[in-house]
């Protein structure tokens, strides 16, 4: 747990990352709906002290913006990059991603999904954490985190 960190005392920066990066992205002349997702969204949740931002697009909007936002930014994670997902480093003092998805589809309903269970949900905040406690670091973590949050957006989609 030596690299990880409460969320709590990232809120404050993570919300000033979002309102920097909504302003800059306004400036761009990009749409949609820029908002602070990730475990510096959620208090309580263990993180490893980055911000995570997701821009939810319209689906026609979708192509064009990752188009000028890659004029822009650094494109990051590659390998999670799909049809309906892209995402940027954002160059600020505290490491900062930006995720683009168009709004209604399934990357933006699975990032919805799982950080809205986790801020309502105490339960499942607490196996979260303790999923970071004991795999964050190792070979298996994305996989399993990958997982976890599959099992939440399915629960979500059968209530």
């Amino acid at each position: 747990m030596a690299d990880l960190v409460w969320s709590d005392g990232l809120l404050d920066e993570a919300q000033t990352a979002r309102d920097d990066v909504a302003a800059a992205l306004k400036g761009l002349g990009l749409p949609g709906d820029l908002v602070l997702t990730g475990a510096s969204s959620v208090v309580g949740a263990l993180t490893k002290g980055d911000v995570d931002l997701h821009l939810r697009v319209d689906a026609v909007d979708f192509s064009a913006a990752v188009a000028l936002l890659e004029e822009t930014y650094r494109a990051a994670s590659l390998d999670a990059w799909a049809d309906t997902l892209a995402v940027f480093e954002i160059p600020r003092p505290r490491p900062t991603g930006l995720a683009v998805t168009p709004v209604g589809s399934a990357h933006d309903q699975r990032f919805r999904a799982t950080w809205r269970a986790l801020r309502r949900d105490p339960g499942l905040l607490a196996e979260y954490n303790a999923l970071k406690r004991t795999a964050y670091g190792t070979a298996e973590y994305e996989e399993l985190k990958s997982a976890f949050f599959t099992a939440i957006v399915e629960r979500s989609a059968d209530s």
